[in-house]
């Protein structure tokens, strides 16, 4: 079991204070209906002779005077103060399991404990909420592990994929240094959220997250099964097969319900505005399509599910920003939505896509990482796409509730495209039966002490009794004795 002992815990503030004029920064509609979570990204590192981390400090501050409203504080719904109390950072020593462990077989609840904080809630570390906290795990083998969390109300993925770029190009002393734009509000200005509850969808039961591993053969075979072969994406023709087994579990063990299901899928809104936002646009540029199977038929067939996926995304052009910016018909939609999630009469599986976010880029000076990943997200039905390092195939990071996760890792379609699933599933079950041997073992034990304290119990006893004879015959003496006694003197 991985050890991991903070060694040191500091507050970096950026390298020159933030101007007035840039003290209040608002925030957009869009980061106003963002998730009060954090984001959490790792970056692993093999041992390189190079490798200095001292120097993260020193590069991180630099990078929060350009990322000057991460060092702030969120004052109210809709704005941030940029006070520059900087962000919490954190250098850990783990021991007790190398590198390779975390690489080969990579388990959320272990990777939990190389991050500053659970990215389930909103963490105050510095007695009011942080917007970024950094944790650098340095392992015995001379590894490491940067673990990240921003705060999704002021960023998404393509936003901490910009920071983290900025951040590893000033470490490594780059010449060419990109700076992000914070005008988002200025095409999404704050609105009047009431009935939105931004935490729906939270929830605080058992989540567990596997990692189903496509390849780039497997993919292209997904691809080529699509109605649209040839024309569909690598994401789209994942999508629809996840959500055809997900439709395909919960079809067999809801049978009668009538639940709606409704598949929600996150979308890049950078350059599908009119004009395009550059990719370094930071805040929250995203917003979710959704779609629902047409019929019962369309459950059974991830060649119908391909095409609703992929009509779904490809609708959100300039003209549906344009639309979503001016009217409120999203708005009311997404309330209904959350309204009807809420009484439990509907069933949402939402996908998002991390792949092409230049993480694998992220170089601080000693190479480029050897795998990134994310974590367990505290939302059940929800898929994260990343890119496997060689790029050509994906991670699919499936959250769902543990009965759930039970079933759905079990299904053969599901094997016949990936093997990861599988082997840690089996590992799953093998964890289970260990615990549930170590459990019978401790029974035997107990059971084992209750007998012997028995047994001393009844030797006690019987010698108890044994004594008590032993009384009741010098009671008897004592009394022939005084009875002897008695009758001399008479």
């Amino acid at each position: 079991m991985a050890k991991v002992e903070i060694i040191s815990r500091e507050i970096i503030k950026p390298s020159s204070p933030t101007p007035h004029h840039l003290t209040n920064f608002t925030l957009s509609f869009l980061d106003q209906l963002a998730p009060p979570v954090y984001v959490p990204i790792f970056l692993f590192y093999s041992a390189h002779a190079d490798c200095n981390i001292g120097n993260l400090k020193n590069s991180l501050s630099a990078t929060l005077t350009l990322f000057y409203p991460v060092a702030g504080r969120i004052k109210d719904g809709t704005s941030v103060d940029c006070n520059d109390d900087g962000a919490d950072y954190f250098v850990a020593q783990v021991s007790g399991t190398p590198l390779s462990d975390f690489l080969g077989q990579p388990k959320p609840d272990v990777l939990k404990l190389l991050l500053p904080c659970e990215p389930n809630t909103t963490w105050s570390g510095s007695g009011t909420d942080v917007l970024l906290a950094i944790q650098v795990n340095v392992f015995d083998c001379g590894g490491l592990a940067i673990g990240v969390c921003i705060s999704h109300k002021i960023a998404d993925a393509a936003s901490l994929a910009t920071f983290v770029g900025t951040w590893s190009a000033i470490a490594r002393g780059a010449t060419e240094i990109v700076v992000p734009r914070f005008d988002l509000a200025s095409f999404f200005p704050p609105r009047d959220l009431s009935g939105f509850m931004a935490s729906t969808g939270i929830i605080r039961d058992k989540i567990v997250t596997n990692r189903f591993v496509f390849d780039a053969s497997n993919i292209a075979a997904l691809r080529a099964k699509a109605a649209t072969a040839g024309t569909c994406t690598r994401v789209e023709a994942l999508s629809a097969f996840i959500w055809s087994r997900f439709l395909a579990l919960f079809t067999e063990r809801k049978a009668g319900t009538e639940n709606m299901h409704v598949l929600m899928h996150a979308v890049n809104l950078r350059k599908r505005m009119d004009p395009p936002l550059p990719q370094h646009s930071f805040g929250n540029v995203w917003r979710q399509t959704m779609t629902m199977p047409l019929g019962e038929s369309d459950k059974d067939s991830p060649r119908a599910l391909e095409g609703l996926v992929r009509d779904a995304i490809r609708k959100i052009d300039g003209e549906y920003v344009r639309k979503f910016q001016e009217g409120d018909e999203y708005m009311k939609n997404i309330i209904e939505i959350g309204q009807q999630f809420s009484k439990g009469e509907v069933v949402l599986f939402c996908f998002s896509s991390w792949c092409w976010f230049p993480f694998y880029e992220v170089d601080f000076g000693w190479g480029k990482p050897t795998w990134v990943c994310t974590t367990t997200l505290p939302f059940k039905n929800v898929v994260i796409f990343m890119d496997t390092k060689s790029g050509d195939g994906i991670e699919a990071w499936v959250n769902m509730l543990e009965d759930d996760m039970a079933e759905f890792e079990r299904d053969p379609e599901l094997f016949e495209f990936t093997s990861s699933g599988r082997l840690e599933a089996v590992e799953r079950e093998e964890e289970k039966s260990i615990s549930s041997i170590k459990t019978l073992d401790q029974a035997e034990k107990d059971v084992e002490e209750e007998i012997k304290q028995a047994k001393e119990l009844e030797a006690a006893q019987a010698k108890l009794a044994s004594l008590e004879d032993d009384q009741q015959l010098l009671a008897q003496k004592r009394e022939d004795l005084e009875g002897a006694i008695k009758k001399v003197w008479e």
